[in-house]
């Protein structure tokens, strides 16, 4: 695939998910966007996107369409359990729930996940699941 068409393929897929998008020199889709939750670390307001991220990207595009596709998002604990069955319907391997930050409020925790498949596909699939998230 031309470099012109994987740049007009990691922008829909950044607008199918709400983000921006950027392609790397070694042809990686990046798509950000972050969570508007307000959390305090240490007792101190924290707007750092260190803490209020959605992460998605795809790369190893096949001929068939078929890519690597990685996301990770915060969450607030009672919406684990909601969005890791909304992935699981879909298909989409949840690996890893964890926390980054020690004293922070509300507790906030962090959900990755991947599938192989066409990029829009996975990210029509994750907006879908992403609808049991509050903001």
């Amino acid at each position: 695939m031309s470099w012109d068409k994987r740049k007009e393929l990691c922008q829909e897929f950044a607008s199918i998910l709400g983000g921006s998008g950027s392609l790397d020199e070694n042809g990686v889709c990046l798509v950000q966007k972050f969570r508007n939750i307000d959390f305090t670390i240490l007792g101190r307001e924290t707007n750092s996107p260190l803490v209020n991220p959605q992460f998605f990207s795809f790369e190893n595009l096949d001929r068939k369409g078929n890519a690597l596709n990685l996301g990770e998002t915060v969450l607030l604990q009672d919406e684990i359990n909601p969005l890791l069955t909304e992935l699981r319907k879909r298909d989409i391997i949840v690996t890893a729930i964890h926390n980054h930050w020690l004293f922070e409020e509300p507790r906030a925790m962090y959900i990755h996940f991947e599938s192989v498949e066409p990029p829009l596909q996975f990210a029509r699939k994750v907006r879908e699941a992403f609808r049991v998230l509050r903001c």
